[in-house]
Order: C-alpha cells, then structure tokens, then sequence
C-alpha cells in the first residue's frame, strides 16, 4: 500500500448543474429562434461548485458586441460566441458582483430605452431646439395631434 502513498489525487467538486443549464440555454435559444419570448437564468441562484461558472463562461465564449453601463456600479453586457446568448454582469460600487445572468434574447433588457425615457428625450430636444434658435419646433400640443 505504500507505493499508492505517492500517487497525486485530484478530487473535484462539482455540483451537475453545467451540463442542465447549457441544455436549458439551447431550450430557450430554439424558443426564441422561433419567435418566442426570451428567457433570463440567474447565475446566483444555481448552485455552482466552484470553478463551475468559470467553466460555463468558457463554453459559452465571448462574441463581438460588449456594452458598459454604469448605474448604482458598472454594468458589464457582454454577447457570448452563441448569438442571442448574452452573459450580464451587475457590480456594486466596490465592484463586488451583485447578480449575474445568462439571457436568451435578441437584446438584454437593460440596453433598450425605456418609452417614458424616450417621451422625456423629445421634450429636453425641443427645449433645446426652442431655447438655441436653431429650429422652430411644434408646440408639445400640436405635437399631440401628429
């Protein structure tokens, strides 16, 4: 038994969860290829044996299109090498992860404009166009009516 004494063992813990949550993603990926709703995965609610979702990062890989968003701490959106697979990364101030999630959709939620965000972007440009002299806009009453 002595000889075994001197053989390296590796013991890994893993929880099974990747292998379920990359099936789940290819799932809600053929939902949305056919024009289903998109699916959001909270990363922080599997339980992932460390190292796990590192590995699920690796699978996944990175794709061309990163956005940063800094609200209440940076925002990292991040389109993996599967499109319609995006991997969103939420930080606090002291860069500590606060949520992570894998989202299956055409476009995370957080990048598109919200409509009331939108309807206070026309006025603050109307009241810029009105107070530069640029250009003669309608009022916001006549504006109502288009």
């Amino acid at each position: 038994m002595k000889k075994f004494k001197n053989i390296p063992v590796n013991a890994e813990i893993a929880t099974g969860n990747v292998t379920p949550l990359l099936h789940e993603i290819r799932h809600a990926l053929k939902r949305l290829a056919k024009g289903k709703q998109g699916t959001t995965i909270d990363l922080r609610r599997l339980p992932l044996a460390p190292g796990e979702e590192q590995r699920i990062e690796r699978i996944l890989g990175t794709g061309e299109v990163r956005a940063e968003l800094n609200a209440l701490g940076p925002t990292i959106v991040q389109e993996t090498s599967f499109w319609g697979v995006w991997l969103v990364t939420h930080r606090n101030r002291d860069d500590e992860i606060v949520a992570r999630f894998i989202e299956v959709t055409r476009i995370p939620e957080i990048l598109k404009s919200q409509v009331e965000d939108i309807e206070l972007s026309v006025e603050r440009l109307e009241d810029e166009l009105l107070v530069s002299g640029e250009v003669t806009v309608p009022t916001r009453e006549m504006a109502a009516t288009e």
